[in-house]
C-alpha cells in the first residue's frame, strides 16, 4: 500500500524546516485536512513583495488573512497571561493574545522581539541566562497556554509547550518564503496558521486540536521504535559473533558463568548508551562544536555512514571503524575530557561503565588484555587490538533502527522521559541462545498483546515430528497459529526447505534465512511470551495519577506547604516503564512550585 501523497507532502516541507522537536505530526494533518495547497503560495509571493514593511499585524491581515481585532494587544490581556520572576528580575509578559471565535477561550500567545534578535540567544540587556525561546515557553506554560509565536522580523516561529511536556518549535524564515525555493514552506505556513484554520470549520480541524493529535500520534512511535530497537538488538548480536568469528570464538567463548544472559545485558546496555546519547546531542545536552560533531558524536557517525553506505554498500561489512568510535565516545562520557573540565564532566554511573561489561571493549576470560593495557586495552588514550571486529555495516544498520521511521528523522527531543522508558521495556525479557540444531525464527503473537515477537523453533526438531503434529507443535512452540493452507502445507513438507515455504508469511524478518547450527539468537523468556510489551501513553497516566494524588494532597489542607509535598511517599509496585512514577513525579513537581 503506497503512502498518502499528503503526508509525503508534509514530510518534505517538515524535512526543509527541520523542527526541534514534535510540532506537528504529518499524520495528524492529513486527518485534519491540512492540504498544501502548491497554486496559493504564489499569490502570497506577490502580496509580500507589494509590502512597504513587514510587522507582525501586517504579516497576519495580509498574508494569514487574519481580522485586526485577531490580535489582543498587551493591555487588554489578563493578569494570568503575566509572569513576574523576581528571582530574575523579569517580567514576561506576551505581546497579543489570540482567542477562539466561538469558545472564547485564549488559544495563541504571541511575543514580538527586537528585529534581529536571535531566538536562540539570550537578550542582551538580560543577566538571566535564558534564551528568547526557553522565556517564551516558561510563559506559555505558567498560563496554560501551550501553542505560541514568537516573532523577530527575519522569522516566525510556532512554538507548542503543553505543561508537563516536552516542547517543540518550528521556525519559517521569511526571506526564504519570498523565493521560489520557498513555496512549499509559504504553503505549509499558510496551511497552518490562514485564518480559515485559525478560526473556521470544525474545531478538530483548527491548529490547537492539530498540535494536541499530534502529540496522541506518539505513542505509536514508542510502539514502532521499540520493534525497530529490537531488530537493531538482534543485528548487534550478529555483529558479535562476527567479531567472535574473527577471533577464533575467544571473544564470547567464555564470558563468564551465565555467559548468555551477561552477553544479552552487554548488547542492551551498548542500545540504551545510544539511545540516551541520541536523546542529550537532541537537547543540546552535549558540546556543539566541530569536534565533537566530527569526531564523537552519534548523530555524526550516523550520517558519515549512512553516506558511506550509499557511496560504498558493498563494501559496509568488510570496513571497521565505527565500533571503535562508538567506545571513544562511551569512555569520554564515564571518564570526562576535553580543554576544560566543563567540556564534557565525567557522568561515570553504571551504564557506561566499561567495567560492567567488558566483553564489549574485547576482554575476556579468554581474551584479556595485556596487563600494562588496563581495562578496555588502552594505554596512553590507544585502543589495542583486541577489540571486536564489528563491521561499519552492522553499526549503520543498528543506528539506522534508532533514527530512522517510515523514512523520517526520528527526533528523540520529541520523546517524553517515559517513552524512553518504553523502549527499554521493549527489549527486556529475551536471552540469548545458541542453536544447537537447525533453527529458524517464527512471528508469535501473544493473546491481548499488539506487537509480535521472534520465536526461534528448531526446523529439524519439527520436521521429524509426526506430520499431523507439526502444525500443534508450531503453537506450542512459539504461539504460532497458521492458516489452514500453511498447515496443510507444513503436514505433507518432506524437506526443510518445503517446511519453510509452508510456513511462508510467519517466518520472522529477523531470521530470513536458515540460522545454522551454532548460530548465536534471541528467545523471548516464558514472561514475555505470556504478556508481550506495552507502552501506557500520557492520556491515561495523568488522569489516573491525578485522581490518585487528590486524596492525598487534600488531607494536606487547604495550603499545603513544599515541604509537606516532599515528604510524600510514592511506591508502584508493578512498574515496567516507570510511566506512572514519572507522571507522579511530574504532578508533585507542579504542586511543590505552587506551594
Amino acid at each position: 500500500m503506497g503512502i498518502d501523497p499528503q503526508i509525503l507532502k508534509h514530510r518534505e516541507w517538515l524535512g526543509l524546516l527541520q523542527p526541534v522537536g514534535l510540532v506537528v505530526s504529518p499524520l495528524a494533518l492529513t486527518r485534519a485536512q491540512a492540504i498544501v495547497d502548491i497554486s496559493r503560495p504564489i499569490e502570497l509571493q506577490a502580496r509580500l513583495q507589494e509590502l512597504d514593511s513587514l510587522d507582525f499585524p501586517t504579516f497576519t491581515q495580509q498574508i494569514l488573512d487574519w481580522e485586526a481585532a485577531d490580535l489582543v494587544p498587551q493591555s487588554d490581556l489578563p493578569d494570568s497571561m503575566t509572569l513576574a520572576l523576581p528571582e530574575h528580575g523579569e517580567l514576561l509578559q506576551p505581546t497579543y493574545g489570540v482567542k477562539d471565535p466561538d469558545s472564547q477561550e485564549w488559544i495563541v500567545l504571541v511575543q514580538v522581539v527586537a528585529d534581529g534578535q536571535e531566538l536562540d540567544d539570550r537578550p542582551a540587556n538580560s543577566s538571566w541566562n535564558a534564551t528568547v525561546q526557553e522565556r517564551f515557553e516558561r510563559l506559555l506554560r505558567s498560563s496554560q497556554i501551550p501553542t505560541g509565536i514568537l516573532w523577530n522580523g527575519e522569522a516566525l516561529r510556532l512554538v507548542y509547550a503543553p505543561r508537563g511536556e516536552s516542547s517543540g518549535h518550528l521556525t519559517f524564515p521569511l526571506a526564504a518564503m519570498g523565493e521560489v525555493a520557498g513555496r512549499l514552506i509559504l504553503g505549509a505556513l499558510d496551511t497552518l496558521l490562514n485564518a480559515q484554520r485559525m478560526f473556521n470549520g470544525s474545531s478538530d480541524r483548527r491548529l490547537p486540536q492539530i498540535l494536541a493529535s499530534s502529540r496522541d500520534y506518539q505513542s505509536a512511535v514508542s510502539e514502532q521504535l521499540a520493534e525497530q530497537v529490537v531488530d537493531a538488538l538482534w543485528e548487534l548480536l550478529r555483529g558479535f559473533q562476527i567479531a567472535d568469528g574473527a577471533a577464533n570464538g575467544r571473544l564470547l567463548g567464555n564470558v563468564g558463568e551465565d555467559w548468555n544472559q551477561h552477553l544479552y545485558g552487554g548488547l542492551i546496555t551498548t542500545l540504551m548508551r545510544l539511545v540516551f546519547m541520541l536523546y542529550a546531542e537532541d537537547e543540546g545536552i552535549m558540546p556543539n562544536d566541530s569536534v565533537y560533531q566530527q569526531y564523537y558524536s552519534v548523530s555524526g557517525l550516523y550520517e558519515q555512514l549512512r553516506s558511506d553506505n550509499s557511496s560504498y554498500p558493498d563494501t559496509m561489512d568488510d570496513r571497521y571503524g565505527a565500533w571503535v568510535g562508538l567506545l571513544s565516545l562511551f569512555r569520554l562520557i564515564y571518564e570526562g575530557g576535553g580543554a576544560t573540565p566543563d567540556y564534557l564532566p565525567a557522568r561515570y554511573g553504571q551504564l557506561f561503565d566499561p567495567q560492567e561489561f567488558p566483553f564489549l571493549e574485547g576482554n575476556s576470560p579468554l581474551n584479556p588484555a595485556p596487563p600494562e593495557l588496563g581495562v578496555g586495552g588502552r594505554v596512553g588514550g590507544q585502543i589495542c587490538s583486541t577489540l571486536p571486529q564489528i563491521p561499519d555495516g552492522v553499526i549503520y544498520r543498528v543506528l539506522d533502527k534508532l533514527l530512522m521511521l517510515d523514512g523520517e528523522r526520528l527526533s528523540y527531543r520529541s520523546l517524553d522521559v517515559e517513552q524512553i522508558g518504553s523502549v527499554y521495556e521493549g527489549i527486556m525479557g529475551y536471552t540469548v541462545n545458541r542453536a544447537t540444531r537447525i533453527s529458524i525464527g517464527v512471528n508469535s503473537k501473544p493473546k491481548g498483546s499488539k506487537v509480535s515477537t521472534t520465536v526461534v523453533v528448531d526446523v529439524e526438531g519439527l520436521l521429524a515430528a509426526k506430520s499431523g503434529d507439526r502444525a500443534k507443535l508450531l503453537k506450542e512452540w512459539a504461539n504460532c497459529e497458521l492458516a489452514a493452507n500453511a498447515a496443510k502445507g507444513v503436514k505433507e513438507a518432506q524437506t526443510i526447505d518445503a517446511l519453510i515455504a509452508a510456513i511462508g508469511q510467519r517466518v520472522s524478518g529477523r531470521t530470513k534465512q536458515l540460522l545454522p547450527v551454532g548460530s548465536l539468537y534471541l528467545q523471548p523468556t516464558e514472561e514475555r511470551r505470556r504478556s508481550g510489551s506495552h507502552y501506557t501513553p500520557r492520556k491515561l497516566t495523568q488522569p489516573i495519577v491525578e485522581n490518585t494524588l487528590r486524596p492525598i494532597l487534600a488531607s494536606l489542607g487547604d495550603t499545603p506547604t513544599a515541604a509537606q509535598i516532599l515528604e510524600l511517599k510514592v511506591c508502584d509496585l508493578a512498574m515496567g516503564s516507570g510511566a506512572f512514577l514519572v507522571e507522579a513525579c511530574r504532578q508533585l513537581a507542579e504542586q511543590v512550585v505552587a506551594a
